[in-house]
């Protein structure tokens, strides 16, 4: 075997981890494919120049160096994006192609991913990389361009943020499915009643649309707005379109599959305990996953 192959097989080995990096930090399927794919050519590149030992490690921080330049302009672009940002939501591809594959760290959840957005680009890549995928701060410091120490602040803060935004979840997945299910049976039943008892005092329902006409452009507070919200939604799906539990970023969620087999838009669902506490609603074309 050429070296090169044998550096295409360790690649497509790791590449699972790899594009879970990238998406961990940018937020987004398409660009976390397209950094591993250009640290791929990079790869190649410096081994000709000098033999690389472990290929895990080297892509790993090229990776993750590349997807913090691929965020800091995305940062742009998202201050002119109308209406609120998510990120694009995972849901199972349902192929054994390496190239469409993620492997995520089961303590990322959809919610978590949210609250990584209001993070700098280097909070959430120290973040990210120290708390998901275990790397010291020396290394990260390579990554940032920060001394370990500066890194270590900047652990600190991101912690801080995380803990303050994300809401606690330690309901275990049979009750959290359970919710869920109960939350999809009072939307399809249409019961306000019951769909209200389910929500947190403080839940939020967030929906990104990417300009898209009919999509809320201001999170929704609240039991009742919410509930009447969602009432909403569930009102304007077609006869034809059905409604498939899935799981979104490893936690329970739903999406709305036109008759064509496209998707509509995917729902994460979020509890905490007995309750919903997060709705997002990712409508946005470029961010929804291809007919099944």
């Amino acid at each position: 075997m050429s070296r090169v192959a044998e550096l295409a097989a360790e690649y497509t080995r790791v590449r699972p981890r790899l594009v879970g990096v990238a998406y961990s930090i940018v937020g987004t399927l398409a660009e976390a494919q397209d950094v591993v794919s250009d640290c791929w050519l990079k790869l190649a590149d410096a081994d000709a120049r000098e033999r690389v030992l472990d290929v895990e490690a080297w892509a790993v921080v090229a990776v993750a160096r590349r997807a913090v330049d691929v965020l800091r302009s995305a940062r742009v672009r998202r201050e002119e994006y109308v209406g609120p940002w998510l990120p694009e939501p995972l849901v199972d591809p349902g192929s054994p192609d390496p190239a469409e594959r993620v492997t995520l760290d089961d303590t990322v959840s959809y919610a978590l991913m949210v609250v990584l957005e209001t993070l700098t680009p280097a909070e959430r890549t120290t973040w990210v990389l120290h708390e998901v995928f275990g790397m010291s701060f020396p290394e990260i410091a390579a990554v940032v361009g920060r001394s370990p120490a500066a890194v270590r602040q900047l652990a600190v803060r991101a912690r801080a943020h995380v803990t303050a935004g994300a809401p606690r979840v330690d309901v275990a997945a049979p009750e959290h499915r359970r919710v869920v299910d109960a939350f999809l049976g009072a939307v399809e039943g249409g019961d306000l009643a019951a769909l209200v008892g389910l929500l947190d005092p403080d839940v939020v329902l967030t929906s990104d649309g990417g300009g898209l006409l009919g999509v809320a452009r201001r999170p929704v507070h609240g039991p009742d707005h919410v509930a009447r919200f969602v009432l909403g939604v569930r009102r304007k799906v077609a006869a034809d379109e059905r409604l498939v539990p899935l799981a979104v970023n490893g936690g329970p969620g739903f999406a709305v599959l036109r008759a064509d087999g496209t998707t509509r838009f995917v729902c994460s669902i979020t509890a905490v305990g007995d309750r919903v506490r997060r709705v997002d609603i990712v409508v946005a074309p470029a961010k929804l996953p291809r007919a099944r």
